[in-house]
């Protein structure tokens, strides 16, 4: 079989911007092929369904283009790159007067989905809290990762916490969250052990008039970076076979709970999420399920039913 044929109309336009990115663009041969492949694509798709003239175009056109690559598994950033390389052909029938307006410039790529860590397993996070050193600065690590993997907190919730958040009688932290959003995290058993082993030594290190919890060896409150850097070390030093950062041990705390109870509010409420949806996202779990499930279980979960049940 032959390829298709373009119609002529469209053919001429496209050869006219290619001649334009060669001679007055002056784009290197691998970007003008990139263009004359993503170009002549989306013209074919277009053309199979009845466009013979490029001011027919209109953002119904593009979003139907948009939506076949979707359906044919294209990446994100792939449709992103087609739809660029659409809106400036598009500028460029503008700058010659054959369209008015760019029918591309309101069509928007799928978001591209950020890759999530993967999460350590259950043995995993064993090996890595058998951290049994003595010196108090092994034993503020472990606190920390105690502590981070016991309640499911954000780097920067962790760092920012003070010493008079933490209530050991209630077994809760006060946390600011994202948005200066306060919120109380339950915390207890080895991580709430381990952060009143490391109170008893936090005075070695902490200026008097330091408020923070966790401190470097300066005495005043530990950087993003210095924790990042303390954990990787100690995944390292526990023969882990994956690299350890404080966003995977967060990642871990979450998909373990939901594993353990498939209860997604619950989880959400201790995450600090907002909206279910990005508990669902961040844990890449079968969400409809979970939510079937809540939906079913929950006396209060019903928006209709019998009144008399």
């Amino acid at each position: 079989m032959s390829d298709p044929i373009l119609p002529s109309r469209l053919a001429k336009s496209l050869q006219r911007f290619y001649e334009y990115l060669r001679s007055e663009k002056g784009l290197s041969l691998h970007t003008q092929r990139n263009y004359r492949q993503q170009l002549e694509t989306m013209a074919l798709h277009l053309s199979e369904m009845g466009l013979k003239d490029w001011s027919q175009v209109d953002a119904g056109w593009v979003r139907q283009v948009a939506s076949k690559g979707m359906r044919e598994g294209m990446k994100a950033s792939s449709i992103a790159t087609r739809l660029s390389s659409l809106r400036s052909f598009f500028d460029f029938l503008i700058l010659r007067g054959e369209l008015t307006a760019n029918p591309a410039k309101g069509v928007s790529a799928p978001r591209k989905q950020r890759p999530l860590p993967k999460n350590l397993d259950v043995d995993e996070v064993s090996q890595l809290l058998e951290v049994n050193e003595e010196d108090s600065l092994a034993v503020r690590d472990r606190a920390m990762m105690e502590l981070m993997y016991g309640a499911g907190l954000r780097l920067a919730e962790m760092v920012s916490i003070d010493v008079k958040h933490i209530h050991f009688s209630s077994g809760e932290i006060r946390v600011i969250g994202k948005g200066d959003k306060e919120r109380k995290v339950p915390f207890s058993g080895l991580a709430l052990e381990w952060v009143k082993k490391w109170l008893k030594r936090r005075s070695e290190f902490a200026k008097p008039s330091e408020s923070a919890l966790f401190v470097s060896k300066l005495g005043t409150r530990i950087s993003h970076r210095s924790v990042q850097k303390r954990m990787s070390e100690w995944g390292q030093k526990q023969s882990l076979a994956s690299h350890v950062s404080p966003h995977k041990l967060r990642h871990s705390f979450a998909t373990h709970m939901l594993e353990s109870s498939n209860n997604l509010r619950a989880v959400q409420e201790l995450l600090g999420h907002e909206n279910i949806s990005t508990t669902q996202i961040y844990t890449h779990l079968d969400f409809q399920h979970l939510a079937q499930a809540y939906d079913q279980a929950h006396p209060r979960a019903h928006k209709k039913g019998n009144k008399n049940s």
